[in-house]
């Protein structure tokens, strides 16, 4: 990429996501521009330039991607769209990031990696936590042996079912067509995408999945266990339609223990013979504000992002072995 002028990005999708969580992010981050946004219903998609100051926005996804003046494209759309737009993109010759998933399926995923690396693209994929500093200190904590050998980590998440679901009010989240593991598909891909990060690869993982409660036609209850290439078990299970929330990561090393939330931010707990040792991080105003910044450097040549589509094709692979689609 240029380092003379600004990257120039365009949005594909400017819905919810994008309000808060990562739209002004781009902005925000030095060396980058956001320039246009595209949505297929026009006036929100002038509402959303209108507020948030862009220059330029449209209802035709087309005309964004091959706008000389958009330099790379992030495309925040449902799943299901996902490789449709990616391709599109690829096709023009240009970087860029997809919201996770990155596709509904494995198979997916693999079309468009296959389609970056054929001209040689950067690809990356909104799995944000593995840039923000609130996991990076987990990290730490791993690598510098504070706990002694990995020998397990533990994820319980559970939700009640919200006052959407129990209308039965459309949600795509929840739409087997879209999204056929439902919560688990959106929500868990963070978490074991963040497993990945800390403990490498997974080689082996088996997994039971249904819906229990008949809300919705995605599933709804989740059970699994992996092993990571570097011997490390895991286990995890995921239930949308419990009594209470709960989010809680245990890792368990032969010296100790490390515990916190995926999603929520409550205390980083590291307890060892020594004691308890708990910190508190919290989250930038615009949580992708990290993982864009990494993006820029990546982009700028001066850092490797840790987000990649291959990375993320990796963790649709896991996803699909515990729902049993490969």
């Amino acid at each position: 990429m240029e380092t003379q002028k600004n990257i120039r990005w365009g949005i594909i999708g400017c819905g919810d996501v994008t309000e808060r969580k990562s739209g002004p992010a781009y902005q925000k981050t030095e060396g980058f521009e956001l320039k246009a946004v595209m949505r297929r219903d026009i006036d929100k998609a002038a509402d959303y330039a209108r507020r948030h100051n862009i220059d330029k926005y449209g209802a035709d996804a087309d005309a964004l991607i091959n706008d000389p003046e958009i330099d790379a494209v992030y495309i925040a759309t449902p799943p299901d769209t996902h490789k449709f737009y990616a391709l599109k993109v690829a096709q023009a010759g240009k970087p860029c990031c997809i919201e996770k998933p990155m596709a509904p399926s494995y198979a997916d995923c693999l079309e468009i990696l296959n389609a970056f690396d054929a001209k040689f693209l950067p690809l990356f994929v909104a799995y944000y936590r593995r840039s923000l500093p609130r996991f990076l200190k987990v990290k730490q904590w791993i690598d510098e042996g504070r706990i002694g050998t990995v020998r397990n980590l533990h994820w319980h998440l559970t939700k009640t079912p919200s006052a959407i679901d129990v209308s039965g009010t459309y949600n795509w989240r929840t739409n087997a067509n879209i999204a056929a593991a439902g919560y688990f598909e959106d929500l868990a891909s963070h978490g074991l995408d963040l497993f990945v990060f800390f403990f490498g690869d997974v080689k082996e993982v088996n997994g039971v999945s249904l819906n229990q409660q008949g809300l919705y036609t995605a599933k709804d209850a989740v059970a699994a266990s992996w092993l990571h290439t570097s011997g490390i078990t895991g286990t995890g299970s995921w239930n949308f339609g419990a009594y209470e929330r709960e989010d809680i990561v245990t890792i368990y090393g032969s010296a100790g223990t490390i515990t916190f939330a995926v999603f929520d931010e409550v205390l980083l707990v590291l307890t060892t013979a020594a004691g308890r040792e708990e910190v508190v991080i919290e989250h930038p105003e615009n949580i992708q504000q990290y993982h864009v910044q990494n993006m820029r450097d990546h982009l700028l040549g001066t850092a490797t992002h840790p987000s990649t589509g291959r990375t993320a094709a990796h963790t649709n692979w896991i996803l699909d072995k515990i729902t049993g689609t490969i």
